[in-house]
């Protein structure tokens, strides 16, 4: 059964990176292997401010700047890899520049969404062009697929839509029962037309996800720099610990919560035929990792913690003190969609209704005029939400000792709790 193993862009960031993935593929190499590539370290962020200097006419010298800047980066890992080698994808890669830096001049009068996936798209195809090089330069035999002809989507650019059957049958037609490993790319995929899309937030790990449920795989690896996932994030926790095992379900409620870890769109496609997701460091591959499979008896052993920072709070009422009831809760949730937003916390009473929202101006703002138009709308910034799975008996008031709280809500497994940011200390620990 087929392995897939994920690097994001840390794993690949420079020569020295590259080199350090090549022993985790040969060690794996007596297996069908597929490996799901992301863009060299930070050139997703690269090629969107290239993207944004090419649709400004006033901006052309900063365009030809970080193109040929990019361009140096990836030639300065060529030259490190290969040196003089007849093996070096040199000419290749000038060759994708090429086609990039078309792509800006074609796509500068087209919709936003479509030309940023025309050329965004090259992140990825550049770092496995040379990625595929040099596996197959180290005697490690390796074919190199174009995701934009194995990944069948519609036309819905930065955010596009599968078409599973399609890629179903692709997929297997290309991959299934290679001998060699089989290197392609995250986070894109085409249309039938011929043109690049890309698949949005956690677009790698669902690429991942889409060749492991298409190939009835054996588990999907996703190497990352750290060894696994943590019940909080150990910059603001300063007891943090890793998870060694959770469900796809407790991963489904931490990630809807906010935090970092797998995103559900991953899950989906690995929960529907019980592959597990294990995640690895590629700096310490030996560490135990975490596993992500369908067996929940692991998942309230231990409290997970979750910041939300930036964070606004709207009380909406009736302005004729009538009841929040649920035509009017049914109408406000309505313009939330319509705005785009995602409620981190929803709480109600007779007459209030109260929502926690990420402060996000663009779509935050159209929404509470609308909202003025018929409520009255109170409003609070600068707020943390702090979210806590499993807690402890006490757990909440201890880490809400000294903060007033704004609003809150708790069931059997979740605990809420809104503050003044102001008031949260920099440094979190989680209570025995």
């Amino acid at each position: 059964m087929t392995t897939v193993f994920k690097f994001g862009g840390a794993s690949i960031k420079d020569a020295d990176a590259i080199r350090q993935l090549t022993p985790l593929i040969e060690s794996h190499r007596d297996r069908p292997l597929v490996v799901v590539v992301s863009a060299m370290g930070k050139t997703t962020n690269k090629l969107e401010a290239l993207l944004a200097a090419a649709r400004d006419e006033s901006r052309r010298d900063s365009y030809r700047e970080r193109f040929e800047a990019l361009k140096t980066e990836h030639h300065e890992a060529i030259e490190s890899l290969f040196g003089d080698s007849a093996d070096s994808p040199l000419e290749r890669i000038d060759a994708l520049f090429d086609e990039l830096d078309a792509q800006h001049r074609k796509h500068r009068g087209s919709a936003y969404a479509r030309h940023y996936d025309q050329t965004v798209c090259y992140g990825e195809l550049l770092s496995t062009t040379i990625v595929a090089a040099w596996l197959n330069h180290c005697d490690i035999a390796t074919d190199w697929q174009d995701a934009r002809e194995l990944v069948r989507t519609d036309n819905h650019y930065q955010a596009a839509n599968l078409d599973w059957e399609a890629t179903a049958e692709t997929v297997r037609k290309r991959l299934a029962n290679s001998e060699r490993v089989t290197l392609t790319q995250g986070f894109i995929g085409g249309t039938t037309e011929g043109e690049a899309t890309t698949l949005g937030r956690e677009g790698s790990d669902f690429s991942a996800a889409i060749f492991a449920h298409c190939l009835d795989a054996r588990e999907v690896v996703i190497w990352k720099d750290v060894t696994g996932l943590f019940n909080a994030d150990p910059r603001r926790f300063d007891n943090a610990v890793q998870l060694e095992h959770i469900s796809y379900a407790e991963a489904t409620e931490l990630a809807w919560h906010g935090a970092k870890v797998i995103h559900p769109k991953t899950l989906g496609p690995l929960q529907e035929k019980s592959i597990p997701l294990t995640v690895r460091s590629f700096e310490t591959p030996e560490a135990a990792p975490t596993t992500i499979d369908a067996e929940r008896r692991f998942d309230s052993d231990v409290a997970s913690c979750i910041l939300r920072e930036d964070q606004v709070w709207l009380e909406v009422q009736p302005r004729d003190f009538s009841f929040m009831d649920e035509p009017r809760q049914h109408d406000i949730l309505g313009r939330l969609v319509e705005a785009g937003l995602h409620a981190n916390l929803v709480d109600s009473s007779a007459m209030r209704f109260v929502l926690c929202l990420d402060d996000k101006p663009e779509r935050l703002e159209p929404l509470i005029e609308s909202l003025q138009g018929d409520y009255e709308v109170a409003r609070e910034n600068d707020l943390t939400l702090l979210t806590v799975r499993h807690p402890g008996p006490g757990m909440m008031d201890a880490l809400s000792e000294g903060r007033e709280t704004l609003a809150e809500r708790r069931n059997a497994t979740t605990a809420q709790r809104l503050f003044y940011s102001q008031e949260c200390p920099e440094t979190w620990h989680i209570p025995d």
